[in-house]
């Protein structure tokens, strides 16, 4: 079954794209979504017997009434998503910030099971790896691209995070 996370991530490429509808079926749960008036909609039905295949359809069209429940709990849940992005900057102690290439998860290890890859008041260089962005099950692994100290870590482990958001901050040498 699809993390609300990973749901909320593909509404958001499929608003960006030109795409009108898209379908996709996994373990036996089953997401459509439709754009109407400019707005991806989406359904989520579960179905237990249905085959494993990622599916793109054109012509198949979700059932109105999930439809219509599912865009209320959707438009419910946007609201949280901006306020938890907002963090207020209280001092300039830094000169450079590392940004999300793309929209994903953060994670700060390689593995549940590992230590981070930086902490506040470690040195990195240009390619020291910081992070890993995780976009549609493939994890992006996040190079510093400059050499100083991390002085603020701005995201939690899990985080959902948008293209150009700061990660880091980090002082340069």
């Amino acid at each position: 079954m699809l993390k609300v996370q990973e749901i909320r991530e593909l509404i958001k490429l499929i608003d960006k794209s030109s795409i009108d509808e898209f379908s996709y079926e996994s373990n036996g749960t089953k997401v459509s979504m439709k754009k109407q008036g400019g707005q991806a909609i989406v359904a989520e039905q579960r179905n237990e017997a249905a085959p494993v295949e990622p599916a793109f359809v054109q012509e198949q069209k979700p059932a109105e009434p999930a439809v219509q429940k599912q865009e209320t709990e959707v438009k419910e849940e946007k609201p949280q998503e901006t306020s938890a992005e907002k963090k207020p900057a209280e001092t300039k102690d830094y000169d450079h910030e590392i940004t999300s290439p793309m929209v994903g998860t953060f994670y700060r290890a390689p593995s549940p099971d590992s230590d981070p890859y930086v902490e506040v008041g470690d040195e990195v260089k240009a390619d020291t790896v910081v992070c890993i962005v995780e976009a549609m099950k493939l994890f992006n692994e996040i190079e510093a691209e400059v050499q100083g100290e991390i002085v603020e870590i701005l995201v939690e482990n899990g985080e959902l995070v948008e293209y150009g958001q700061p990660l880091f901050r980090v002082k340069t040498k």
